[in-house]
């Protein structure tokens, strides 16, 4: 939506509110702020806190007339450093899984991915969300390599991560819920975060050097979201074949959640915001479909192939990763290799066919 043909409106004063400050005293505001949401959202242990509360912070900055901006290069460093992450995340571990269930893997992913496409061409064709957008807003898992990655192809950024933190956040939560009627996780801690480990000069300096060089490749083979994609590929070729060690240290990756969630949040404007309420009870409907549709398929898992009910679910369930893994590993009788061979091999699919199946499902919506 374009703000721009909104004209002068009875909030136009209000929303210069922070336009009377200047640049430095906008950052500190913006810091002081997405301290405040991090926390509570680390406290309520919902999950990206990191991300979503800087991201909550600057959509409440940018829809009250912040007028600082993420430098470029620090968004690109930090494109840089999730590819380093995602690319870390997955182990040689789960190819053996994959290998011994790979026809239910390949319908499971497959079968998701559809409905997820299914879902984001209906929001699209009835005219709640953009072609582009509601098919990369919909897309199931791996929430952050997807708000990075649809703004090259042509999605609002902003609307888009407003839908996938929002399936996150219930995925998340549903997960928790559904884990607790099979298990008691009440006993279960979180291990306490260290902020700033001894660094490896080896794996930290191999980290940089992935992120530089996977970076410029991107730049160089012209790739979509070239910082994240270069650095993904570069990345996940010299941990898997070549067993290079990463160290990714708390602080770097909240510092880079951090240059994301504000240079999402900072393009937010009020017209934009109002557009995402009107939306809300839509892509909640579709947000539960996905989940409900999933919870179908592990039940269908379940009963077929004697796995556990709890593994299917978690295996089956869309998005929230890392949530789903400290789940799966509070609970004794859940088989993690398989939970977490599913949700990477799901990960990886949407994370190469992604880009063509939004613009194929985008190129079939009538306007």
């Amino acid at each position: 939506m374009d703000s721009s043909s909104e004209g002068p409106s009875l909030e136009q004063p209000s929303v210069q509110r922070m336009t009377r400050l200047r640049p430095l005293q906008q950052w500190l505001a913006l810091v002081v702020l997405s301290l405040l949401f991090a926390g509570a959202l680390e406290l309520a242990a919902l999950p990206a806190a990191l991300l979503i509360g800087p991201m909550l912070a600057a959509i409440l900055a940018g829809t009250n007339g912040a007028t600082v901006r993420v430098p470029r290069a620090l968004f690109s460093s930090a494109q840089a450093v999730v590819g380093c992450l995602v690319a870390n995340s997955i182990s040689v571990d789960i190819f053996p899984v994959f290998y011994a269930e790979w026809a239910l893997f390949f319908g499971t992913v497959v079968a998701t991915l559809t409905a997820s496409s299914l879902l984001g061409w209906l929001i699209s064709r009835w005219r709640i969300l953009p072609a582009t957008t509601a098919v990369w807003g919909s897309s199931p898992g791996a929430a952050t390599a997807m708000v990075l990655m649809a703004g090259a192809f042509g999605a609002d950024q902003r609307l888009v991560a407003f839908m996938q933190y929002l399936r996150v956040i219930f995925v998340s939560v549903t997960a928790a819920l559904v884990a607790k009627m099979w298990v008691d996780t009440s006993g279960v801690e979180v291990p306490p975060i260290i902020w700033f480990p001894p660094i490896d000069p080896l794996a930290f300096g191999a980290t940089l050097g992935i992120a530089v060089v996977g970076g410029l490749l991107g730049k160089l083979l012209r790739l979509p979201s070239p910082f994240f994609l270069g650095t993904f590929i570069f990345g996940a070729v010299i941990h898997l074949g070549f067993s290079v060690p990463m160290q990714l240290p708390p602080w770097l990756l909240a510092v880079s959640y951090a240059m994301v969630g504000w240079s999402i949040g900072l393009n937010f404007t009020r017209p934009i915001l109002r557009h995402a309420a009107r939306a809300l009870p839509q892509i909640i409907a579709s947000i539960v479909a996905l989940i409900a549709f999933c919870g179908g398929m592990a039940f269908v898992i379940s009963r077929v192939l004697g796995i556990d009910p709890l593994t299917a679910y978690l295996a089956t369930s869309p998005g929230g990763m890392d949530s789903v893994a400290i789940i799966a590993a509070a609970a004794q009788n859940v088989d993690i290799s398989f939970v977490m061979a599913l949700q990477s091999a799901r990960f990886l699919v949407v994370l190469l066919v992604g880009p063509s199946v939004a613009k194929l499902v985008a190129r079939n919506v009538i306007d």
